[in-house]
């Protein structure tokens, strides 16, 4: 279903003229973290100018890993927040450009471009903030196969079209690229009600897909199954809005979405991560099922081996297909059949339980002449 303009107008209304920072809220859709922070990340999200940062309103950390010299576009971007975090990990040879709907959000951003480049010691901008709507990035100028990443924070949601949201971003990805994006999911078909009322609308769960939609979306425009991340229960702080959603739950999960060029059956293969990405040098967690220690051999399906051939990560694993030998440096993981997670509510209730290991901290955040994009 296309947006209306009174659609659109109150959604402009409600982030730039209802909330003013995030503690307006009334759930904590738009401000759940989603896993312990990578020091490096912390540090590029520390710089943020203060005003730029109260202004955010995001359902988990959209920061990916191995971002030097890429080209990244943020849907929904706000005040900025990530994109001016981003510029400073991408260096002066990458490119963030951030779009949203909302002029007031868009003003505030563009406000500290000059902040920004000055406390980075950049020469010249590499961050760009165009106001547009995210299902017609065409019209805001955006080219076929221009960017390396896609990010979104707990914005998809609001747009009544999702699948040609996720359209939009499967042209403008080069092949090999990803889409990186937190969202609300539903555990159930929202009814009616809750979909037009305009609080729950707001505050992002009016617009929250049914999960397993996601899958059947993503693989019918051409991306490969999605990949989850992270996943966290969110919590509704208003009486009346809890009797509303009834016995709908609603998780804010993180997902990644590759596009892989058209290539022949890829095997199952061994890989072994090299350290080489910045903040994960000691290992890589890739999602809720893979993570990658450092010198470790370790056997992977068909399709993360396509992953891993095909996009930015390929120069950080030694891969080879299964049957190989490869060099063992350290321990050695093999692949066994194993029920993958792709349910972002499982993987809320084992976070519920015992909390998901966090990444450690990097020691050096620095690669020397290694890119990554």
């Amino acid at each position: 279903m296309a947006p209306t303009r009174d659609d659109e107008i109150r959604k402009e209304n409600y982030y730039g003229q209802v909330l003013k920072k995030s503690a307006d809220l009334q759930t904590n859709a738009c401000v759940t973290a989603a896993r312990p922070v990578p020091k490096h990340i912390r540090e590029a999200l520390q710089n943020v100018n203060e005003e730029v940062s109260l202004r955010y309103y995001g359902c988990g950390l959209v920061i990916p890993e191995c971002l030097e010299n890429c080209w990244i576009l943020d849907l929904g971007s706000g005040s900025g927040r990530d994109c001016y975090a981003l510029s400073q990990l991408v260096g002066e040879k990458g490119h963030v450009t951030g779009i949203d709907m909302t002029e007031g959000q868009v003003e505030v951003a563009n406000k500290y471009i000059d902040y920004h480049m000055e406390k980075y010691g950049f020469q010249s901008p590499n961050v760009t903030f165009i106001h547009g709507y995210i299902e017609k990035l065409g019209e805001a100028g955006i080219k076929n196969e221009s960017y390396d990443i896609v990010i979104s924070n707990c914005v998809i949601n609001l747009v009544p079209d999702k699948q040609q949201v996720l359209q939009e971003v499967y042209r403008v990805l080069k092949h090999g690229g990803e889409l990186y994006f937190s969202d609300v999911y539903a555990s159930l078909e929202l009814p009616e009600e809750v979909r037009t009322h305009k609080v729950l609308r707001g505050e992002c769960l009016g617009g929250a897909l049914y999960w397993k939609d996601l899958a059947i979306l993503a693989q019918k425009i051409g991306f490969c199954p999605p990949r989850l991340v992270t996943a966290n229960f969110i919590t509704v702080q208003n009486k009346e809005l809890e009797n509303m959603i009834g016995d709908c739950r609603f998780v804010s999960a993180t997902f990644r979405l590759f596009k892989l060029p058209k290539t022949g059956p890829t095997k199952r293969c061994q890989v072994i991560y090299n350290g080489g990405i910045t903040g994960h040098e000691k290992e890589l967690i890739f999602d809720a099922n893979f993570t990658f220690k450092k010198d470790e051999t370790v056997e992977v399906d068909e399709e993360t081996a396509a992953i891993l051939k095909n996009s930015r990560f390929a120069q950080d694993f030694l891969i080879r297909p299964d049957g190989e030998k490869l060099p063992t440096c350290g321990g050695c993981t093999a692949f066994e059949a194993k029920d993958i997670i792709t349910d972002p509510f499982k993987l809320a209730e084992g976070s519920d339980n015992a909390k998901s290991r966090s990444p450690p901290e990097a020691a050096s955040s620095c690669r020397g002449t290694e890119k990554c994009c």
